[in-house]
C-alpha cells in the first residue's frame, strides 16, 4: 500500500539559507508515515488495542534537492520489508515537477505496550508489506 501526502512549504520551516531546514524534512517524513498508518486503518488507539505500538529506531535520508517556501511538496510512503519485530518504510519527498528532493528508509519496531519491549509484528500490519 503506498499513500501520497501533500503540503506546501510554510516561511516558518526555511532555515537562513533560505530552503527548508533539515529537521523539517523529518517532520514532513513523519507527516507522511502518520497517513500511511491512517490509510491502513491502523491508528494508533488500534494498535493500542493490539497491545503494541511502532518506535522508530533507524532513519536513513538523503537530501537530494533543496526546497523553499512556497513549493508544493508530495510525500510518498510505501512499505518495504517485514521481519519478526521490525519493518521499513521507504519514503520520497517530490516537488511540483516531480523531481527527487529526499528519500529516506525508516526502520521500526514493534514494541509491547506493557513490557516495553520488541514484539511480533502483528499480522494487521504485517500484511501490508505482502
Amino acid at each position: 500500500m503506498e499513500t501520497t501526502l501533500s503540503l506546501i512549504v510554510r516561511p516558518t520551516e526555511i532555515d537562513v539559507n533560505g530552503h527548508v531546514n533539515n529537521a523539517k524534512y523529518l517532520e514532513y517524513l513523519e507527516w507522511g508515515r502518520e497517513e500511511w498508518y491512517e490509510t491502513a486503518n491502523l491508528h494508533y488507539d488500534t494498535l493500542k488495542k493490539l497491545g503494541m505500538q511502532t518506535v522508530t529506531v533507524n532513519i536513513n535520508i538523503n537530501y537530494r534537492k533543496e526546497c523553499r517556501q512556497g513549493d508544493q511538496l508530495t510525500v510518498i510512503t510505501r512499505p518495504k520489508s517485514v521481519g519478526r519485530t521490525s519493518f521499513v518504510l521507504e519514503q520520497y519527498i517530490v516537488n511540483a515537477a516531480d523531481e527527487l528532493c529526499t528519500d529516506a528508509l525508516i526502520t521500526s519496531v514493534a514494541m509491547d505496550t506493557v513490557t516495553r519491549k520488541s514484539c511480533p509484528v502483528p499480522d494487521p500490519l504485517r500484511l501490508l508489506f505482502e
